[in-house]
């Protein structure tokens, strides 16, 4: 007789993803009203959590099962306007950080962080972003919306000091402006540059949010965004920038959104619900409960 297991983040029992227990929370936030171009990402946290409950929870990198630390996924938040959205995401995981855990918001498209960045940068001192994304999202509006997925570093921007982008490959000339040329990796650098990695942690603060935007993956391993574009990154490029990150600075919280999931195939969702659970895993390695 098959198992049933629980529709939660790794299919993970009772004993190990109540709230109380748990270090780590994920929160789905199934927000899709301002992309421009396919639709679905508001689909993406379910595939992300249906995909992972089929994951093997040894993670071979770091000889770990993470889920024993304790992975609790909460209630999706539900909104229908972006700043509804935005307020609700902000206030949720407020309260998680209050309570000691360690956050990690599913989207949705790229402004479900918004909320998310808000709350982490209140409750840590000197919080800078690494930013992995197809796309320079430093817009100051798009189609009249200060919110949409197209402007979320531009109000990450209002509330830190530090952003440093990586795999950026597409963006609209208004944004030169608000781009530090000392803290944007172009994907076209990384491949002919052996030391990108020190370079992009070299202008990041003690504290670290990170924001996965999945169109940083190169469209043959992810083609299942809203805005796919040519010349991404690989697995493991994510994967090395990722292991060397929460080693060298302290990770407070991430997400990872845009996931706009396909019925002709489903290996993006298992890549993204992978990558979450190995940034899980690589959070607390080493540590006790």
């Amino acid at each position: 007789m098959k198992q049933t297991l629980p529709f939660n983040f790794g299919g993970i029992p009772a004993a190990f993803s109540a709230y109380r227990t748990s270090r780590a929370v994920v929160l789905p936030v199934p927000f899709d009203k301002t992309s421009t171009y396919v639709k679905g990402a508001d689909k993406g946290p379910r595939a992300i959590i249906n995909a992972s409950r089929n994951m093997e929870l040894y993670d071979i990198e770091t000889g770990t099962e993470v889920y024993l630390k304790g992975i609790h996924t909460a209630k999706s938040v539900l909104a229908s306007r972006a700043r509804d959205m935005v307020n609700k995401t902000r206030e949720k995981v407020s309260r998680f950080l209050g309570d000691g855990k360690f956050v990690v918001v599913l989207g949705g498209e790229h402004s479900a962080s918004v909320g998310s960045i808000i709350a982490h940068a209140e409750h840590f001192e000197d919080v800078s972003i690494l930013h992995l994304d197809a796309h320079s999202d430093r817009r100051d509006t798009y189609d009249g919306e200060r919110l949409s997925h197209a402007c979320v570093m531009a109000r990450a921007q209002e509330l830190v000091n530090t952003i440093v982008s990586v795999g950026i490959r597409s963006m609209d000339s208004s944004e030169l402006e608000r781009l530090k040329k000392d803290t944007v990796l172009y994907a076209s650098e990384i491949g002919a540059s052996k030391d990108w990695i020190k370079k992009a942690l070299k202008a990041l603060s003690k504290n670290v949010y990170v924001t996965i935007d999945l169109d940083v993956f190169d469209p043959s391993i992810m083609p299942s965004t809203g805005t796919p574009e040519p010349g991404g990154m690989d697995w493991y490029a994510v994967v090395n920038l990722m292991e060397a990150l929460f080693r060298k600075r302290n990770v407070v919280g991430f997400d990872v959104v845009e996931l706009c999931p396909s019925k002709h195939t489903v290996a993006p969702d298992f890549l993204a619900a992978k990558l979450v659970y190995k940034l899980l895993s690589f959070k607390f390695r080493g540590k006790d409960r």
